[in-house]
């Protein structure tokens, strides 16, 4: 086995051994205010936006590939006293993406990015715990939001979009994601035994308050979550 592919995989292990267990620990004795709105059944209006017709091929893991309902959630913090506008964020976000994410269960790779960091086509590995990484391509990139979907072996089958706007004396920072399981069996782990839900969960908060941190401001009242929920009926639509 190749010296470095050795290395990494050390590296993973003990991210998923130890890191896990502070995880965890962390977010048992987390004192942020989160506010989930109950779970219920989605609409139309939950389905995933339409992609460009070029950003889609072969290794695009669209929401229809997945398994189960479709889960459309929101995660949300507003902003007190930032020293950023939502375009100084999303610029920060798109070139240091591993500043927001948990670096102790979490690791980042990604190819020779431009100056300004994130673009159109890039693509980027969150590594995770377990037997699944994250890859994942960038379909849209503006002064305000930085658009994501998932490529052939994510856990997740769908896409996510981060956004930062102000808000009157406020920032607004959201994480939104439209996304079905992508096998049976994370299916089982998130619908059923809501063990990979959880698991999400817990990084979406820890991305947010990663972007408090990363503005210079406070935290207003804490994370808002939200989660709509469609059945299997529904998929994604590509653009024509």
């Amino acid at each position: 086995m190749p010296r470095q592919r050795w290395q990494r995989g050390v590296t993973v292990l003990a991210r998923w051994l130890l890191g896990t267990v502070l995880v965890t620990w962390r977010y048992l004795w987390e004192t942020t205010p989160l506010y989930r709105a109950g779970e219920c059944e989605g609409d139309e209006r939950d389905r995933p936006p339409p992609l460009p017709r070029e950003a889609v091929d072969d290794m695009v893991q669209l929401a229809e590939d997945g398994c189960g309902p479709l889960f459309h959630r929101v995660f949300r913090v507003r902003i007190a006293g930032a020293d950023v506008d939502g375009a100084r964020l999303v610029e920060h976000l798109c070139r240091h993406f591993e500043h927001f994410v948990p670096s102790e269960v979490v690791g980042i790779r990604a190819g020779e990015l431009r100056a300004h960091g994130l673009d159109i086509a890039d693509e980027l590995v969150v590594e995770m715990p377990g037997p699944w990484n994250g890859p994942v391509r960038v379909v849209r990139r503006d002064r305000e939001s930085l658009h994501l979907v998932t490529l052939r072996g994510h856990m997740e089958a769908g896409q996510v979009r981060f956004r930062a706007h102000e808000d009157g004396d406020l920032l607004v920072f959201e994480i939104e994601l439209w996304a079905r399981a992508a096998t049976r069996l994370v299916h089982v782990l998130y619908s059923h035994l809501r063990v990979a839900k959880e698991i999400q969960l817990n990084m979406w908060v820890r991305f947010c308050l990663s972007a408090v941190a990363l503005s210079g401001g406070r935290l207003v009242d804490g994370v808002h979550i939200r989660t709509r929920r469609l059945q299997p009926s529904h998929t994604a639509p590509r653009e024509g």
